[in-house]
């Protein structure tokens, strides 16, 4: 993929540079975005011009940021219709790009994103639909049912973002993209972000865009230190096998990948038959459960993740000790998507990747990559399981960001009465109309009764424990 950006771009780099209207960048300053990130300050320039762009960039670059600020700094308030559609491979990923739209949309009058996913009632969204949107964030399969049943008119877009397009095809996506496309306009503004350009991708920009700039933001200094290790699969059972590497390491959490939603069930019922603080992550889950699971992980209530590639890219996982692979990944970027989910921060990371002969190809594939030739170690043989066990239990609150709530009114009535102090509390994430917040185990109960039995801002909530 050639450069063709601009060489004045490279002098932009505050976001008050930018030609953004006053409420826009008024909303930057008060969340505290002053200076852009490279894929920021190389595409922003190109794509509030109105020009189709093609974007190489890492994930977590800051890209959702700058198609954020492009389709909003177009969009008629006044008017309903959809105006921007920006599509996602996962649900999880479409969540947080809408979550980003909203939270820089804040500043601006009354403006209305939806999310189209699939795992949540269709006629829910539907009903949402009929009263209109200007931005719509979602799947390719679920945004071309809506579209094949006519529950959405798209012909006032203009602007068309795919998000992590590499990973859409990778999923299969790509005669569900070539559908969409059909009932867009032809007079609109594309952007297309993807983390690698395979041919494929190459092809789908020239289907998609027109006249694009090509733009290379892809940070190579920026790459985790990862030690990668490689055990040996001969016979052993996977769930064992699993069991003892956590058991050798003993990480603070931890990703198990799979490459099928069958070993990650035989996995979690052997985990959590051994008392390990574990839970899954699957595309047979509901998009609630999916939510729950993740909020958990990511707040150390729950200390093992086992998932099938539909975790491998758009988390908001941080610090994460340890990747562990049953089997080489279906190809060489998935297998660094999923590595890439430890080692962040300027922190070493760890992957263990366990292979049996099958795969053989496809890690000596991986090997032309290394400096040095892989070495297969032996599988830990340890004579007893040592359970990774979480010191945290998530309360779900039913109030949210509808409600006003905000974390300091959380911690305010959990320490109400000093049995629980700030150090007993974990992460507060809040949604539209729930709160989830991790507090240490021993007090879950009394916190759960400090929640039921008082009031939070004058009105009462409830509480369960997950």
């Amino acid at each position: 993929m050639p450069d063709q950006t601009p060489a004045k771009t490279a002098e932009i780099t505050q976001f008050n540079q930018l030609s953004l209207a006053p409420a826009l960048i008024s909303r930057l300053n008060e969340i505290g975005y002053e200076q852009m990130t490279p894929v920021q300050s190389l595409s922003l320039p190109v794509i509030l011009d109105n020009a189709d762009a093609v974007v190489r960039a890492n994930t977590g670059s800051g890209k959702t940021t700058a198609f954020a600020l492009a389709l909003l700094s177009k969009l008629n308030t006044k008017s309903f219709a959809p105006q921007a559609l920006v599509l996602c491979p996962t649900r999880e990923l479409a969540h947080q790009v809408a979550e980003e739209v909203r939270n820089l949309a804040k500043s601006m009058t009354n403006i209305k994103v939806l999310t189209l996913c699939g795992g949540e009632p269709s006629r829910i969204q539907t009903s949402s639909l009929e009263h209109g949107a200007h931005v719509l964030v979602g799947t390719p399969g679920r945004v071309l049912d809506h579209l094949e049943q006519r529950n959405v008119d798209l012909s006032a877009l203009n602007t068309f973002v795919l998000d992590e397009a590499d990973r859409m095809l990778e999923m299969g996506f790509q005669e569900s993209l070539s559908a969409i496309v059909k009932h867009i306009p032809k007079a609109r503004q594309t952007l297309l972000f993807s983390a690698t350009y395979p041919k494929n991708i190459a092809a789908l920009a020239e289907q998609v865009t027109t006249k694009a700039t090509n733009i290379n933001a892809i940070q190579e200094a920026a790459r985790p230190r990862i030690k990668q290790h490689f055990y040996a699969m001969n016979n052993e059972d996977s769930a064992q096998l699993v069991m003892s590497v956590l058991t050798e390491h003993q990480p603070e959490n931890c990703l198990v990948f799979c490459n099928t939603k069958n070993e990650v069930k035989d996995i979690l019922s052997t985990l959590q038959a051994n008392k390990f603080s574990v839970l899954a992550l699957h595309g047979e889950l509901e998009q609630k459960d999916r939510d729950q699971a993740i909020i958990q992980f990511s707040n150390g209530s729950v200390r093992v993740l086992v998932a099938t590639d539909v975790a491998s890219r758009g988390l908001d996982i941080a610090e994460l000790d340890l990747v562990v692979n049953v089997h080489m990944a279906h190809d060489l970027d998935t297998h660094t998507h999923r590595i890439g989910r430890t080692g962040r921060a300027g922190k070493e990371g760890m992957a263990i990747t366990l292979v049996s002969a099958q795969d053989d190809y496809k890690m000596r594939l991986l090997e032309d990559t290394f400096a040095e030739p892989i070495q297969v170690q032996p599988a830990p043989n340890l004579p007893g399981i040592k359970p990774l066990k979480a010191t945290m239990t998530t309360l779900q609150i039913s109030g949210g960001k509808k409600d006003k709530l905000r974390p300091g009114d959380i911690v305010g009535a959990l320490t109400r009465d000093d049995v629980l102090s700030a150090d007993d509390i974990g992460k507060i994430k809040l949604e539209s109309t729930f709160g989830f917040v991790a507090v240490h185990s021993r007090l879950a109960k009394h916190a759960l009764g400090l929640i039921g039995n008082n009031k939070i801002k004058g009105k009462k909530f409830r509480a369960k424990l997950l």
